[in-house]
């Protein structure tokens, strides 16, 4: 029964290092943006009225930058893992 702890315990503290390497990887950010909950104003008189193309796009630029910093934090865990198991 000792197992699933300490497969929960292995999975927890692996969680916890890609999470303090995506937060280090945002601190390294200059002009990191953050999505636009507001969605764009239909303004149908012409006038001062967002385009709804351009605020997906920019929320999905953003996403991807996001997604991006994910993926880097998740690939530098996995390389310090297989550093550990090739040290073992």
């Amino acid at each position: 029964m000792e197992k699933p702890t300490i497969k929960v315990t292995k999975d927890h503290h692996r969680r916890q290092r890609q999470h303090e390497l995506l937060i280090a990887l945002i601190k390294q950010q200059d002009d990191l943006e953050l999505m636009d909950s507001e969605g764009p104003s239909f303004d149908f008189n012409g006038r001062h009225g967002t385009d709804p193309g351009k605020w997906m796009d920019r929320n999905r630029r953003v996403l991807a930058k996001y997604q991006s910093l994910v993926n880097t934090s998740i690939t530098l865990d996995a390389m310090l893992d297989s550093e550990v198991i090739q040290s073992d």
